[in-house]
């Protein structure tokens, strides 16, 4: 497993991180999300990610149990604070002091662990002054609860704020989760510049778009019995983006490709976006442990330039760059909550 450095902090990581969004505690049963975590584990993964809003804090409970007798100095466990939990009340979300002070509690004991290795905010809080959000994560530093802080999918001008913050506090902003793939390119235009330039690195989610960049679904064909795409949970809801004919025949054409540079589609997806050397990390979510082995096995590859070019040239037509579709998933996201 490679290992890299989280953004320009003494943080190290495995360039293939284990995240349970979608998963633990709800579409998969917990002997299956056990035994995904204990080959996760066997393949050299030490970074796992979670939050405290994955099917209602059940996610961060079962990675807790997966987790328990192994060495804690050993592994990097991220959580993120903002969505609602619980029933739902009024201070049950968000990044006032309030929530993250009683969030981070709860993570804890849910997780089995007296810190966090990044406590990250899920997203940005619009109805909270930014300076009350740092100062709070500065006393969840401070308290011994979280050894660094990080963001998911702010815009380029708030990570700033942020950062500037951070450094008054003495604090130490090293992470970005933002979702970015082959086809979802949002980050290269503002994202990821500003962070390179603050020394933040990108935990990116959904490398593989939630299965999509697998090939297994085909245009025109019925969806594979028990993927995402056919989950009445909330998989369905989440992927629904990609399921688009035009996608579809696209990805499709990457097959040879892969099968040229000896890769699977999803160690071709999985390898691309860490080409990116601002990747610090790239989660893959699984429901069964070959999965994860797949996955774990694009850490260290390099692609070549004539294999990043043929990709190029097949994607460019569906690939998203325009920042402001970020926003608009975020308000897609806040009407399904």
């Amino acid at each position: 497993m490679e290992i890299r450095n989280l953004g320009a902090s003494g943080l190290k990581v495995s360039a293939i991180a284990y995240g349970n969004w979608l998963t633990h505690g709800s579409q998969v049963e917990e002997e299956a999300a056990l035994a995904c975590v204990r080959r996760a584990l066997d393949e050299g993964i030490t970074t796992f990610d979670t939050a405290d809003v994955y099917a209602n804090t059940r996610a961060e409970s079962v990675l807790g149990r997966a987790l328990q007798g192994e060495r804690r100095e050993g592994l990097e466990i991220l959580t993120k604070v903002y969505w609602p939990t619980g029933p739902g009340k009024h201070n049950d979300h968000g990044l006032s002091r309030k929530h993250i002070m009683e969030s981070i509690h709860g993570s804890l004991r849910r997780l089995g662990t007296d810190y966090v290795d990044v406590y990250q905010a899920h997203r940005y809080d619009d109805e909270t002054p930014l300076e009350e959000t740092m100062e709070a994560f500065a006393d969840v530093v401070r308290q011994g609860k979280a050894l660094y802080i990080g963001v998911s999918e702010w815009r380029a001008e708030q990570i700033r704020a942020a950062h500037e913050l951070a450094r008054e506090l003495r604090i130490s902003l090293v992470s970005n989760q933002p979702q970015y793939n082959m086809i979802w390119r949002v980050i290269e235009t503002e994202i990821e510049p500003t962070c390179r330039e603050l020394g933040i690195g990108q935990v990116v989610f959904s490398p593989i778009a939630q299965g999509v960049l697998t090939g297994k679904y085909v245009p025109g064909q019925p969806h594979p019995e028990g993927s995402r795409a056919t989950d009445d949970k909330g998989g369905a809801d989440m992927i629904s983006r990609w399921m688009q004919d035009d996608v579809l025949e696209r990805v499709q054409q990457l097959r040879p490709i892969a099968d040229q540079a000896g890769l699977t589609m999803a160690q071709l997806a999985v390898a691309w976006v860490l080409q990116n050397d601002n990747v610090s990390t790239a989660i893959v979510g699984a429901s069964r442990p070959d999965q994860v082995s797949d996955n774990a096995r694009a850490a260290g590859i390099r692609l070549d330039a004539d294999t990043m070019k043929a990709i190029d040239e097949v994607l460019d037509p569906v690939v998203v760059r325009d920042p402001e579709r970020t926003q608009q998933v975020r308000r897609a996201d806040l009407m399904r909550r």
